[in-house]
């Protein structure tokens, strides 16, 4: 391999292949040319199936041809399409096969205007599917407004337009400026700030509003976070960026969109002569229904003064009354003080003929009569018990075992008291006692005649 393709030939003839050219060609291009940016528009766009993207870019005069590889073309955020004017980035290289000079890209973006048109098609596309534009979304305005926030820079025409018609229009409204830049790389979070600021400090409705320029100017009305800021707001917003044929994003995220900064005062501010002259009418109406409210109560007094009576002639007739009453009181007290001695002395007959004296009498010879029997009663019954005890004595000696013993018979007991019934209950030797019809005895068993009785020869 030649370590310095860039070395001249030497003077004497020397011949290449058209590899060895083409090899050569390529690495000088791809050292002079390593990085650089070139601005054109896409034409021939193609993507196979591979993932590279290959188009040719051109200007009115020339054209080269252009190769974006799959692992770079994922980077690139737009739709590419012919027709789009873009600045790319890479290095100029040789196709070696062919012979043809190429760019081999690394990065691809929009050109001058359309990069921001893009921008902004791409924004708008993605808030209107996350439903920011939704009218659902929107919020009236205030019919009469009382205070005004507006969010806008504090020098130029924009704020005294808004002022003038404020003063012309409804000069009661309280308008308060919350300053901002407009334009410029801090536009954008000043803008942010200002609305929240804004939304904080109870403004009945806001302005946000900007004079006019290029679309470079108003870029800060199209960003993301502008647009975010807004949705937020609670208070009612009227977006007024730039002249009537400018559309930024905040237009469509705010609750209205006003042509110009003086239409969007125009919305907000109503006419005071409408007001005078609407005033004019309800008095006018007013002042008929206080007449015909006054006429009704006229009528109404009148009817209520002829049907009211004198006082006097009113307490003569409760006396009357009174009086009248009180006769009937009385009336009715004397039947019913009547009524109710006859009815005492009717209970006083009915209990003299109940007196106690009567009961207590024939109680007292029930007494007596029970007082005889009783006696009589006791010694009848004493009688026939000592009779059934006689005949139950009777009947127990006959059974009794002391019977038994006095006929001759007699009881042996062991040492624990227990009746001896058998023979074999017993153990020679053993001591018991003989219990007689009159005392005791105590014994000693020689023999019960159950074994064999064996006796010594010696005794």
């Amino acid at each position: 391999m030649i370590k310095d393709p860039f070395q001249r030939l030497n003077l004497d003839r020397e011949v290449l292949s058209v590899s060895q050219l083409n090899n050569r060609a390529r690495l000088l291009l791809e050292d002079v040319f390593a990085s650089i940016w070139v601005e054109g528009e896409i034409s021939n766009l193609a993507k196979p199936a591979s993932g590279h993207i290959y188009f040719t870019l051109k200007d009115s005069q020339a054209q080269v041809r252009c190769a974006l590889f799959r692992q770079n073309a994922a980077r690139v955020r737009q739709a590419l399409r012919d027709g789009l004017a873009v600045k790319v980035r890479g290095k100029v290289s040789l196709f070696e096969g062919r012979g043809d000079y190429q760019l081999i890209l690394d990065a691809v973006e929009p050109a001058g205007d359309g990069a921001l048109r893009l921008a902004f098609e791409a924004l708008k596309e993605k808030l209107s599917g996350e439903g920011l534009f939704a009218a659902e979304r929107k919020v009236a305005l205030p019919a009469h407004p009382r205070r005004i926030g507006i969010v806008s820079s504090p020098t130029g025409a924009v704020i005294r337009d808004i002022v003038s018609v404020f003063r012309r229009r409804a000069p009661q409204v309280e308008l308060t400026l919350i300053p901002t830049a407009v334009q410029g790389r801090e536009a954008t979070g000043q803008i942010v700030r200002a609305l929240q600021l804004a939304d904080r400090r109870g403004f009945d409705a806001l302005i946000l509003a900007r004079g006019g320029g290029s679309l470079e100017d108003l870029w800060s009305f199209n960003e993301e976070a502008v647009a975010r800021a807004i949705d937020a707001c609670a208070t009612p917003i009227v977006s007024a960026v730039g002249h009537e044929t400018d559309v930024s994003i905040s237009d469509f995220v705010a609750d209205v969109r006003a042509p110009t900064p003086s239409a969007a005062a125009e919305l907000l501010a109503p006419d005071s002569s409408e007001l005078v002259q609407r005033l004019h009418g309800l008095q006018r109406r007013l002042l008929l229904y206080i007449k015909g409210r006054l006429a009704r109560e006229h009528m109404q007094l009148d009817g209520l003064r002829r049907r009211l009576r004198h006082p006097g002639e009113r307490l003569r007739q409760q006396a009357q009354r009174l009086d009248d009453l009180e006769m009937r009181l009385q009336r009715a007290f004397t039947r019913q003080l009547t009524a109710r001695q006859e009815r005492l002395a009717r209970l006083q007959t009915r209990l003299a003929g109940q007196h106690p004296e009567r009961a207590l009498q024939l109680l007292r010879q029930r007494l007596a009569s029970l007082a005889e029997r009783l006696p009589r009663a006791m010694r009848e019954g004493l009688k026939e018990r000592r009779l059934q005890l006689h005949s139950q004595v009777q009947t127990l000696n006959a059974v009794s075992p002391l019977a038994t013993l006095g006929r001759g018979y007699s009881i042996l007991l062991d040492e624990r008291g227990r009746a001896i019934r058998r023979a074999g209950d017993t153990q020679p030797g053993q001591r018991l006692k003989a219990r007689l019809g009159e005392g005791e005895l105590d014994v000693r068993v020689e023999d019960n005649h159950v074994q064999p009785a064996t006796l010594s020869l010696l005794d």
